[in-house]
């Protein structure tokens, strides 16, 4: 199925489905504008989990348009002939492809990316009279809509849906005079199984990208005080990003022992990485609705985080997981030992999350997109 994803073929022809009155009609054929791999984030894995749901389904044909679509590897390795050369691909995929499709679903980050990603395909969709939805996924959306606002909100009521994954943008939206739908984030559960850890051993589990609104510098800061506690202690390091040489400094600052940065890791091979660990921390000053804490859930991991933006919207403080303010690498810890000193509530908070985590599901958001896609379809 993954590879399917990677190819980016295009559309995916599936059965129709029968109506009440055995009349047949022929699948809504859905685009998803989104990134893909090589970038590594949220949407990308987000993006990959829908397609390949939806193509299962027998009453869509999808299609996956990359924003960052790859060609000419010579033209690649060239950095600002490589931006004009995938502008041009992207606007030329845009053209081709939209007019195919009933409903074009884009995905949409903050600030320069929503200019350079959503709009051209917001423009190509009305050029040819598409329906659209704009399925708005980042936590710095209060920022970027008040700084942005001339320019960034006109855009966004130009789409004939807003979907965001959280309460949390909901809120944020009508804060500024739109209305948007919540459809959650889903992920699959039988890709992160369950591990019982009983007691919780000293290893703990980083998930984020090296970039400065994850502060992963928190997570090493309140590793020095873990690894002081337990000489044992070990943390895994995933992700890389801009801020890769400063965090290797702190480490290097801070003489952590036992620190594995393992760098990117593909959306693929995540699952492993849950299971070698006990513990997840996370520690961003702005996020939204983070799948790595569903994925913890599902994998057993308790949750220790900082209560930036829309986590507080998925994690139930002292109930699914434990919450501190954001930028207190000292309460992350003393949140993280409490859960090594109190095996019984560690336990509870492990039993809760995993079945809170059931809300996420495929099974749950499912006919949520289809109503929508049905409904503008047949606008």
């Amino acid at each position: 199925m993954l590879n399917a994803w990677q190819r980016e073929v295009g559309a995916y022809r599936i059965t129709p489905w029968q109506m009440s009155n055995d009349k047949q009609e022929r699948p809504l054929k859905i685009l998803l504008v989104a990134p893909t791999l090589p970038i590594v984030g949220g949407q990308t894995v987000q993006a990959e989990r829908l397609f390949l749901r939806l193509k299962e389904e027998t009453v869509i044909e999808v299609s996956i348009q990359s924003i960052n679509p790859r060609f000419l590897p010579s033209f690649q390795r060239v950095k600002y002939l490589r931006t004009a050369v995938t502008s041009l691909k992207y606007w030329f995929d845009l053209l081709r492809r939209v007019p195919r499709h009933d409903v074009i679903h884009i995905f949409s980050a903050s600030y320069s990316s929503f200019v350079i990603s959503p709009t051209p395909a917001l423009l190509a969709a009305k050029l040819f009279g598409k329906p659209t939805i704009l399925n708005y996924r980042s936590g710095e959306a209060d920022d970027h809509l008040t700084r942005w606002k001339k320019t960034a909100i006109p855009t966004i009521k130009a789409f004939d849906r807003i979907i965001v994954p959280s309460g949390y943008l909901i809120e944020v939206f009508k804060n500024h005079g739109l209305e948007a739908c919540s459809i959650f984030n889903f992920i699959d559960i039988l890709r992160f199984p369950f591990r019982k850890r009983d007691p919780l051993k000293p290893v703990f589990l980083s998930n984020r990208n090296f970039e400065p609104h994850y502060n992963v510098s928190c997570v090493l800061r309140a590793f020095a005080i873990l690894q002081n506690a337990y000489s044992e202690a070990r943390l895994i390091v995933v992700g890389d990003g801009s801020q890769r040489e400063e965090l290797y400094r702190i480490a290097n600052d801070l003489d952590l022992r036992n620190v594995d940065f393992r760098g990117a890791i593909p959306p693929s091979e995540i699952s492993s990485i849950y299971r070698e660990a006990d513990i997840y921390l996370n520690t961003p000053s702005i996020d939204n609705m983070p799948s790595s804490i569903l994925e913890a859930f599902s994998a057993g991991l308790p949750v220790v985080s900082t209560n930036a933006g829309g986590i507080p919207y998925i994690v139930e403080n002292e109930r699914t997981g434990l919450l501190v303010d954001i930028d207190d690498h000292e309460a992350l810890a003393a949140a993280a030992l409490r859960l090594l000193n109190d095996n019984a509530f560690a336990q509870g908070l492990i039993e809760n999350a995993h079945e809170e985590v059931k809300r996420y599901s495929w099974e749950k958001v499912r006919d949520q997109w289809l109503s929508v896609y049905r409904e503008l379809a047949n606008k």
